[in-house]
């Protein structure tokens, strides 16, 4: 079997193979495993780009099976910080989403009596997501149950059926608009650090109680340190992992996958093709635009450009800080003014998410500094006219072909880049006097920093944007036809692209995948845990006091 693509689905694809029997090489573009799942070195310091919180890194719930069977969190300390977010208005004052509701509920009723209503109906939305979650199927995909199997899914749900159907028809738009408190109006779009305008309430309830049953922390050792432990599972199993390996075209005879070659010509061959890799480029460049079904080809042809379809992209901004700042909290999404938003080019809502990393990821900066870790969406669209050379190239360094080398992109680029980082950098010098100055390291990155690094389309992580016509057209068509593309025998799809979600969907598409070929293969698929390494440790760590006054509020518990 080859896998395209060395991100989670590919990595967790080729796992899976192995445990069920199957001879596999993941191919991989970059350097290093992960795909998104990343981070990078800049002196001393290593700025994490993707883990804020690893849904299912808790035990109680079917996705820690999955991490577990893929050797992510063994030996690891995870780490759960008592709130969610901050959510801190222009007028300064703060909205703590607590991770327990019990506390939730009466730092929101303190906020606002007012709305005792509409704040009891939330808290008590999360309390039954907080059950519902170990009912919650992520081990077998639905379109291989039996009808025994789904009634029992079904069965599980029913004491949440009216919490989940009110949760999945209510956008949080709608849901926030009852409150007579403009603060949290506004601060309850913001709960999942951004605004994520097509969401319904049920997303909110989800992360939430997974953060409640302490199932949505962040590993030791970050994105990284998780994507290689995975690719050490992967390769104590006996899989290959080839770097500096770009896929150009996958080789088809007779309506059959054979193989793969190579952008430096070699050809690789194999009774089985996997792809984790972007969708698009699967679908259309590296099968040519064949084996696409009416649903498929209006996926890739118009649904896939039409606005709100991909998940936005971000604007990222890394500063390698030369001492702490013990009263930043590690998480909190600032509410712009029209004019500080008008400062950073690209933006798409008038908010930033900050992040003193180093709160979550102690290990990856030396002690007495500090990392900030700050986003905000922004489309491809607004970066691409400003570039002047291409989106991604492959170049020759020291006798070997790379392919996420950086491009130039020219002098308008390179200004907007700075308009991010002193725009950011000034906002946050007033709120932490001498920020500006503590700067040692900066770093930024935007949407086509990500097609550089991993192809995805218009820089879209994690592919199709959830309860929207693409994302559920996917859904019904692979519950319906399973990870193929019609007509071509030998061939199926993995990883982000091939579900909908972040990192905990990227790994169970690799189980998934390999449950539908074992399948047609006739095989009985088999996993097992991982006991390389101890079970994973957990820790509390207290975010703050939770006060709602304009000043800001006392940080505890920091990460020593």
């Amino acid at each position: 079997m080859i896998i395209i693509g060395g991100g989670l689905g590919g990595l967790s694809t080729g796992c899976y193979a192995q445990m069920n029997g199957y001879r596999s090489q993941v191919l991989e573009m970059h350097e290093i495993p992960g795909g998104s799942c990343t981070g990078w070195g800049r002196g001393d310091f290593t700025f994490d780009w993707c883990i804020s919180w690893l849904l299912g890194n808790g035990p109680g719930n079917q996705m820690y099976q999955i991490w577990l069977e893929l050797g992510a969190l063994q030996g690891k300390e995870m780490r759960h910080f008592d709130a969610f977010n901050i959510v801190r208005g222009r007028d300064g004052r703060a909205v703590h989403f607590y991770s327990d509701p019990d506390r939730l509920e009466a730092h929101l009723l303190a906020i606002s009596p007012a709305d005792a209503r509409p704040i009891r109906n939330f808290c008590d939305g999360v309390r039954k997501f907080q059950r519902a979650l170990a009912v919650y199927p992520f081990l077998k995909p639905v379109g291989l149950m039996g009808t025994v199997e789904r009634w029992r899914m079904l069965a599980g749900f029913l004491p949440y059926f009216n919490t989940i159907r009110k949760s999945i028809t209510e956008l949080m738009s709608d849901y926030s608009a009852r409150f007579k408190e403009p603060l949290l109006r506004e601060a309850f779009n913001f709960i999942l650090y951004e605004n994520h305008s097509a969401f319904p309430v049920l997303p909110f309830y989800f992360q939430l109680a997974a953060h409640a049953n302490q199932s949505a922390g962040v590993p030791e050792g970050g994105s990284l340190g998780l994507a290689k432990s995975v690719a050490q599972r992967y390769e104590r199993l006996g899989g290959e992992v080839k770097y500096n390996a770009k896929v150009q075209e996958v080789l088809v005879e007779n309506d059959r996958a054979v193989g793969v070659r190579l952008s430096d010509g070699r050809e690789f061959y194999a009774d089985i093709v996997v792809s984790a890799a972007d969708g698009h480029t699967t679908a259309m460049k590296l099968l040519k635009g064949q084996y696409l079904n009416d649903t498929y080809r209006d996926l890739y042809t118009r649904v896939i450009d039409e606005p709100g379809m991909l998940s936005p992209g971000y604007v990222s901004l890394f500063l390698g800080l030369r001492r702490p700042f013990p009263d930043a909290d590690p998480c909190t999404t600032y509410l712009l003014t029209d004019a500080e938003a008008a400062r950073l080019p690209g933006m798409r809502t008038p908010s930033i998410n900050v992040q003193f990393r180093s709160r979550h990821y102690p290990e990856l900066s030396p002690d007495g500094t500090a990392v900030v870790f700050a986003t905000y969406f922004s489309t491809i669209d607004s970066w691409r006219p400003l570039r002047d050379g291409p989106e991604q190239a492959s170049r020759q360094r020291r006798g070997q072909e790379l392919h996420t080398l950086p491009v130039r992109h020219g002098r308008e680029y390179s200004v907007a880049k700075r308009r991010v980082r002193e725009g950011i950098v000034g906002f946050l010098d007033e709120r932490y006097p001498g920020l500006k100055h503590a700067v040692k390291v900066a770093d930024v990155s935007t949407p086509l920093t990500q097609v550089r690094y991993t192809g995805t389309y218009d820089g879209a992580f994690p592919g199709w944007q959830p309860f929207v016509e693409g994302s559920e057209t996917l859904e019904e068509e692979i519950k319906k036809n399973g990870p193929v593309l019609p007509g071509l025998e030998n061939f199926y799809l993995s990883g982000v692209w091939a579900t909908i979600g972040g990192l905990i969907r990227a790994a169970a598409a690799g189980r998934h995948v390999m449950q539908f070929i074992c399948r047609d293969d006739g095989r009985e698929f088999t996993a097992s845990i991982d006991d390389s390494a101890p079970p994973p440790t957990h820790r509390t760590v207290p975010v703050s006091t939770g006060t709602t006054s304009t000043d800001r509020p006392t940080t505890t518990g920091v990460l020593a």
